[in-house]
């Protein structure tokens, strides 16, 4: 974007074009591990060093953008992550989800569904039914036990050791099948190796006749927000079976953290 360019349309007016340049310069910045420097900002964005600096510190003193003292590198200031994440709220996060589960639901040929923290709980917040006979069908804004389902061992396993301390003392961990994992040991060794390896498996935890599979779903902060998970019957759905289908899942997952702002791996 040159200055060449942004002033090539006659009838644009200085105010656009400010907002035209400032708005390339926050996504020099945020595109940027480590920050930016001057120089660099400028030459990314085809500005003057005069004409980028003026810009760049009007956005610092607003607070959409920092200086580091020591680097002189330019990076996001918290406001920009504030705003960020004030527009993630459960419809965009449904809007955003939804035909990346309808992809999934229709390759798999499984149920998909997409799960966020409710209380100690998780909750549906989004589903799409798949093209097998027998479905499992779970409505959106159904609440499940975190430590019963695939989705929410995803949750649970990316606690801080307090908050996983803390759920334990508030939640009994009941029985619900025979393969429901009741003692807090085994459930804490497992869920290292979830958050080791970034799956978890609902081995028929919850409804005897339910398999699941699940990986996190992380935001632009690197926060783990959801899981996306697909679910069928036992008796199709065996564990090699399950496996077989962990890349499409993945390619899911990919795709809602590329969605939400976290750059590719």
């Amino acid at each position: 974007m040159s200055d060449k360019a942004l002033g090539a349309n006659k009838i644009e007016k200085p105010g656009i074009q400010s907002l035209a340049r400032a708005f390339a310069i926050l996504e020099c910045i945020g595109q940027t591990p480590g920050g930016v420097q001057l120089s660099e900002l400028s030459k990314a964005v085809e500005l003057n060093n005069s004409t980028a600096f003026h810009l760049v510190k009007t956005m610092v003193q607003l607070g959409y953008v920092r200086q580091d003292d020591k680097s002189k590198k330019y990076h996001i200031g918290r406001p920009m992550f504030l705003l960020a994440a004030a527009a993630l709220n459960d419809v965009e996060l449904s809007s955003i989800v939804s035909p990346i589960l309808l992809d999934l639901a229709r390759d798999s040929g499984e149920t998909s569904h997409f799960a966020v923290w409710a209380g100690n709980n998780t909750a549906i917040m989004a589903r799409k039914e798949g093209t097998s006979p027998l479905r499992v069908s779970e409505d959106p804004g159904t609440v499940r036990p975190a430590y019963a389902t695939a989705v929410g061992k995803i949750l649970l396993a990316h606690l801080q050791p307090h908050q996983l301390e803390r759920y334990y003392t508030e939640v009994e961990l009941t029985a619900f099948t025979p393969t429901t994992i009741t003692d807090p040991e085994r459930l804490t060794a497992e869920l290292t190796t979830i958050r080791e390896t970034g799956l978890a498996y609902d081995d028929a935890e919850l409804f005897t006749e339910v398999r699941c599979a699940a990986v996190p779903v992380v935001d632009f902060k690197d926060d783990v927000i959801g899981a996306i998970g697909i679910s069928g019957p036992v008796w199709r759905m065996s564990m090699t079976t399950l496996q077989g289908k962990l890349p499409m899942l993945q390619t899911a997952a990919d795709r809602a953290c590329s969605a939400l702002g976290r750059r590719a791996q």
